[in-house]
Order: C-alpha cells, then sequence, then structure tokens
C-alpha cells in the first residue's frame, strides 16, 4: 500500500511535468552580414544559436544587430516581437503571440519573417519598409500572430 508521502511525491511530480513547457527559437541568416539577436529581460541570450527557455518567454525581441540596431531593444532596426507561453486552458487566447515590428524608434533594416514550429504554422514576412504585416503603431493588433499550441517553438528568417 502507498504511504501518503509517496501519494504526495507522485502527485507532484506528476503536476510538475503537466506544468513544464519547453520553447525553442532558431534563426536562419540568409544575409551576407550581420548577427542574429534574442533579447529576453534586458540580457542577449542568444546570438544566433537556438536558445531554448523551459518557462514561458514573455516580452522577449529578436532582430539582426547590422551595427544599426541598439544592442538591447533593436531600436534602429526591424525587431520580432514574441511571447511563448503554454496556453492556458481556461483562458482562451491565452498562449503564444508573436508580431513584426516598425513602431519607432524601430525602422526596416532587412527582410525578416517568422513561423511557428511544433504545433503551429502560422507565420508574418516583411521583405520591405512598406510591408503590411509588421506593426506601425501600437494600435496595428491585426499583425499580431497567435498559436495556442503547447510547447511551440520559433524560426526567425532574416534575408
Amino acid at each position: 500500500m502507498f504511504s501518503l508521502r509517496a501519494v504526495s511525491v507522485l502527485a507532484l511530480a506528476l503536476t510538475t511535468g503537466v506544468l513544464a513547457e519547453s520553447h525553442t527559437v532558431t534563426f536562419v541568416n540568409r544575409c551576407q552580414s550581420g548577427t542574429p539577436l534574442l533579447v529576453r529581460e534586458g540580457k542577449v541570450v542568444s546570438q544566433g544559436e537556438p536558445f531554448t527557455a523551459t518557462e514561458a518567454m514573455p516580452a522577449t525581441i529578436a532582430y539582426l544587430q547590422t551595427g544599426k540596431c541598439d544592442p538591447l531593444n533593436g531600436s534602429g532596426c526591424m525587431t520580432v516581437e514574441l511571447t511563448l507561453k503554454n496556453p492556458d486552458p481556461n483562458a482562451p487566447g491565452s498562449g503564444s503571440s508573436v508580431d513584426l515590428s516598425l513602431i519607432p524608434p524601430l525602422a526596416f533594416s532587412v527582410p525578416t519573417s517568422f513561423r511557428y514550429v511544433g504545433g503551429c504554422s502560422d507565420g508574418a514576412s516583411c521583405a520591405s519598409p512598406d510591408c503590411p504585416d509588421a506593426f506601425r503603431v501600437p494600435s496595428d493588433t491585426f499583425v499580431q500572430r497567435a498559436c495556442q499550441a503547447n510547447d511551440v517553438g520559433l524560426e526567425v528568417t532574416f534575408c
């Protein structure tokens, strides 16, 4: 017969497994120069190599550092703004959201695109300064791409 302690440990293990999440961001740089950057919580966490978080990734940005971009907020370049997180089953629409941003002081720098991997297939691209799929003002929420799948990843492509 199981002891109360064994049942508690098993319940904790099952709960932890259900709540754990994992999100990987990868980069494809087809440009002749520049370094892909992923900035999370004010720190560069990737300079082009895949980055995996074993928790939600709120308020993270990616961009190609061309030498014209602010190193921590991407000012002067176009950014991919991302929040990757598993959706709450009790809160519809609470999962991941990604967008391309050209809200000043951001500016078009190189063609940039993204696509979800491992659960959703949506994405967006911006090949020119006048592309319709990027934020230009904060009210352009129609450009956000949502994904309600667990453990979704993201591929960001430049050029």
